[in-house]
């Protein structure tokens, strides 16, 4: 059947052309049985002679083998048969459509535990799961296009999640809100501290440069040169704040920044409003531990101490400049402490000549909507 000869030719009865413009015209109708009419009233040799395959598929935006396929169904089985899709019960055209209460079951078939042996579910095994034990006819594709924007099973989010009615955590938590709406006070300055553990990794082979048309390739061999630990202060109302990257996290090395802390950067302060998280490194006897109780007792008389609960981390505001560092900075392979050092040093100079304060907008009204299942429930 070429684009210019008519192997089958269509000669519709009056009565036939009536009824495609009838189908043509309903709201009802799907799109692809509107292209069938289309092309049978096209290609109808009493009303359109000259029309050949090829201009018909051009005019319609439809292949040519389409118009093909159509006519000679036409021709073979009559108007009755063209206009009815062909869906065998396996195919996804025929279980396009699912109905509520067997979507209702398959997202809670999704929601649930994938059977024993997987690690998740898959659009294939839910539906074959669903086809046994559901009576399922739809195919894949169809239960993937019912879960799109519904489920994402292939995908799972890693959440500090506390247990609920937990009224040490709403406790530390209100503490730690009141701490943050406090006014800028120079002489008691609100300041934030953690730190994070990172690898140094070294190149086994110099990387390729990027160049256009090609982005940097890096090998994925790599050479492991042991750990270090990063502390971050930062003081949330200013911006400011200070970086220092030290062999190990221990006692002694927290009690040394606290010095830092308190004599380097806050010298004048009367007392530091101290924000941190509760590991056993984090407490005053840390301090007895790296000076002598006469110094040690002088730094803790300088704090002000509040712990951010457990499961709480992001109550602390330099969890927000650690991900800035860790994304403008640390996001590469660095081999050396000394080579850390010179770079975090580096983007730390230039982050503090532009401090960019951070505006805390979590109060405690809002907590006590957003999280009212860790609240304890007083009304039972």
């Amino acid at each position: 059947m070429s684009g210019h000869s008519r192997k089958y030719k269509i000669m519709l009865t009056n009565e036939e052309r009536n009824h495609l413009k009838v189908v043509l015209r309903s709201s009802k109708t799907c799109n692809t049985i509107k292209k069938r009419c289309q092309i049978l009233l096209a290609l109808d040799c009493n009303t359109n002679p000259d029309t050949t395959y090829r201009n018909c598929a051009y005019y319609l935006g439809v292949s040519l083998k389409m118009v093909c396929n159509i006519v000679k169904l036409y021709c073979e089985s009559g108007l009755q048969r063209t206009l009815v899709l062909n869906r065998n019960v396996n195919s996804d055209n025929a279980t396009r459509k699912i109905d509520g209460a067997m979507e209702a079951r398959i997202i809670a078939t999704a929601c649930g535990s994938p059977p024993e042996g997987y690690a998740r579910w898959t659009i294939k095994l839910l539906t074959e799961h669903t086809r046994v034990e559901l009576g399922l006819t739809a195919g894949e594709e169809a239960v993937r296009r019912m879960l799109k924007n519904i489920l994402r099973p292939h995908l799972k989010g890693y959440w500090c999640i506390p247990k609920k009615q937990d009224a040490d955590f709403v406790a530390c938590m209100e503490d730690i809100i009141d701490v943050y709406e406090r006014p800028y006070a120079r002489k008691r300055p609100v300041v934030c501290l953690d730190e994070k553990p990172l690898q140094l990794l070294g190149e086994v082979r110099e990387p390729l440069p990027m160049r256009p048309g090609a982005v940097e390739k890096i090998d994925a061999e790599y050479k492991r040169n042991g750990t270090c630990s990063i502390f971050a202060v930062v003081e949330p109302l200013t911006g400011h704040q200070h970086i220092s990257v030290r062999e190990r996290r221990t006692a002694l090395d927290w009690a040394e920044e606290i010095r830092y802390l308190c004599d380097v950067m806050y010298p004048r302060a009367e007392r530091i409003v101290l924000v941190m998280d509760n590991p056993n490194t984090h407490t005053l006897g840390s301090l007895y531990k790296r000076f002598k109780p006469d110094e040690a007792r002088r730094l803790a008389g300088r704090l002000e101490i509040h712990h951010t609960p457990k499961h709480g981390s992001w109550l602390n505001m330099v969890e927000i400049e650690l991900n800035v560092l860790t994304r403008q900075c640390l996001n590469r392979r660095i081999e050396s402490l000394a080579k850390l050092q010179r770079e975090v040093s580096a983007w730390e100079n230039k982050r503090n000549k532009k401090p960019t304060p951070i505006h805390w907008l979590f109060t405690k009204e809002k907590a006590r909507v957003k999280l009212v299942s860790l609240y304890p429930d007083l009304t039972r």
